[in-house]
């Protein structure tokens, strides 16, 4: 039988964990209906729990009006949060602290003069919430992206909670040749670097990897994106119930891997699918 090995890095962060009991708090004890601004994490099959509970996930304040409003984990524009708070009955803030850290930074680099870039993917809800903070901010998502700015004197930096070190490194050596002054601010997740270190450290050893989370999350696609790189057999799945048998034929060691937004149960429920499935 294979060796199932879990990474020793994996799956739901503190700031996930934080906005998950947020939610249970408020669904178990606020009077009336409970909201979230968009889906509340990364994760449809959380998203699809909550919704049957009668928490559902929408689309501006408006249409929680009068009802409790829980801002999702990958944080929130300013102005919208003034209409949640102007609109709703409650407004609870979920957003993840670390992705508070890049909208102070973002802040802070705007007050102080410098054209703020803001590395990550462009329409990812946590680089939307973080341009209102600096007005004229700019995303870039890799070297050949900095290349095409305008050089401008001062520059500062702040990065998508959940982006590569490497794709940092590689803006800020271009945007050192095109500013007179570069300011870094590595707001980058530190449990993210984490997921991504242990994941490429199991993939190395393992003969077919499996990672867990939403196809719509970020981390857990560059997750894949690593495993895949080391390990070519790599398959992303959201669930147990996208396993396949003849994914793990002649492996001797499985690793297993999850996104910041996968709860333990998934991972477990993953494992011993798994478990079955080789011991057939």
């Amino acid at each position: 039988m294979p060796e199932i090995r879990v990474a020793s890095e994996a799956g739901a962060c503190y700031g996930v964990e934080r906005a998950l009991r947020m939610v249970e708090e408020a669904a178990e004890a606020r009077e009336g209906a409970v909201h979230t601004l968009g889906p509340l994490i990364h994760n449809p099959r959380v998203v699809a729990d909550l919704a049957a509970r009668g928490v559902d996930a929408v689309e501006s304040p408006e249409q929680a009006a009068g009802d409790t409003l829980l801002l999702r984990t990958h944080g929130t524009a300013p102005d919208e949060e003034a209409r949640a708070r102007e609109l709703c009955a409650c407004v609870l803030d979920a957003t993840c602290p670390f992705v508070k850290k890049v909208h102070l930074a973002a802040e802070r680099l705007s007050r102080e003069g410098y054209q703020v870039v803001v590395v990550g993917e462009a329409g990812h809800p946590e680089v939307e919430a973080t341009l209102p903070h600096a007005p004229g901010a700019v995303v870039v998502g890799s070297a050949e992206e900095a290349r095409a700015l305008p050089q401008a004197r001062k520059v500062g930096v702040v990065v998508q909670t959940t982006a590569r070190r490497a794709l940092l490194a590689e803006v800020v050596e271009v945007l050192l040749a095109r500013a007179e002054e570069v300011r870094v601010i590595n707001t980058i997740c530190e449990a993210t670097a984490g997921h991504q270190a242990a994941a490429d450290e199991l993939a190395r050893e393992a003969d077919v990897m499996v990672v867990i989370g939403g196809r719509n999350s970020a981390n857990t696609t560059r997750l894949s994106e690593i495993s895949a790189a080391r390990c070519p057999r790599t398959h992303h799945v959201e669930g147990a119930d996208e396993l396949r048998p003849t994914w793990f034929e002649g492996a001797a060691v499985i690793g297993i891997t999850a996104g910041a937004s996968t709860p333990a149960s998934q991972i477990e429920a993953v494992r011993a699918e798994i478990e079955r499935l080789v011991g057939e």
